[in-house]
């Protein structure tokens, strides 16, 4: 942190001289003898005094425990313990908006394994877990798609068999061909409006989900990860729940 600023002087100090230079003659240039910006240079110590108690703060409040686990919590595999659990948080808490602003219920859920940026272990979880999962300003978003644009999002899957965690969807695959298709446990009738929860990096296209491009988007103002920090505060001892969704046989 010292160096950043020690660099910011640095940089400030240049423009300075850059915006006077014009006004001024060029006399002589002399060679300088460099100097090593490195872990060696001394503390400023007034800028440590003044943060302190905002770091201390900080610390106390990102050290508190909102939630438990018994079992370790991970992204690895087709059906992620972590994965599902986020998807279910994800089409919970976006099911419970658009109850409210919609008067709709949402269909399914989808959120990309890449989002999801660390593990979390057996025992309490804390704040800062939470921020260290989902580090991204996110924001939950509702997608009203047609169930025929839906083949979409199937075939989507069927051709990467990524493992991004889904939520009251059923996808199985033979060898990259898809082979079935459930929507809340039945397949998806083409007329009918579907409500999915994402969030706006995949509404917009993310991974190279295009399908979603076929539907409505609508925003909720939700940010993904405050969402999941209400919903463990919610939950004194976390079941994630280890069923199948995604069924990648011969998975390449």
């Amino acid at each position: 942190m010292k160096n950043k600023f020690l660099l910011l002087g640095i940089a400030l100090a240049t423009l300075t001289a850059c915006k006077t230079a014009s006004t001024l003659q060029l006399a002589e240039v002399q060679p300088q003898k460099n100097i090593s910006i490195n872990n060696e240079l001394k503390n400023e110590e007034e800028f440590v005094k003044v943060i302190e108690p905002y770091k201390q703060k900080l610390d106390k409040e990102m050290s508190q425990k909102i939630s438990h686990t018994s079992v370790d919590l991970t992204k690895e595999g087709d059906n992620s313990n972590l994965g599902n659990l986020l998807a279910d948080y994800t089409l919970e808490g976006a099911d419970a908006w658009t109850k409210k602003n919609l008067n709709k219920n949402v269909d399914a859920a989808l959120i990309n394994i890449g989002g999801i940026r660390t593990t979390i272990g057996k025992g309490d979880i804390l704040l800062k877990s939470v921020f260290e999962v989902m580090p991204f300003e996110n924001e939950v978003i509702i997608v009203k798609m047609k169930g025929s644009d839906l083949q979409g999002l199937f075939d989507y899957y069927a051709k990467t068999q990524v493992n991004n965690p889904v939520s009251h969807l059923y996808i199985e695959t033979n060898k990259g061909q898809l082979v079935k298709s459930l929507i809340n446990g039945k397949p998806v009738n083409p007329a009918q409006d579907y409500y999915i929860a994402t969030s706006d990096y995949l509404a917009l296209g993310g991974d190279n989900m295009k399908f979603f491009s076929k539907g409505e988007s609508i925003s909720t103002g939700i940010k993904l990860r405050d969402l999941f920090i209400e919903y463990f505060r919610k939950t004194s001892n976390v079941v994630p729940n280890t069923d199948i969704r995604l069924n990648f046989t011969g998975k390449k």
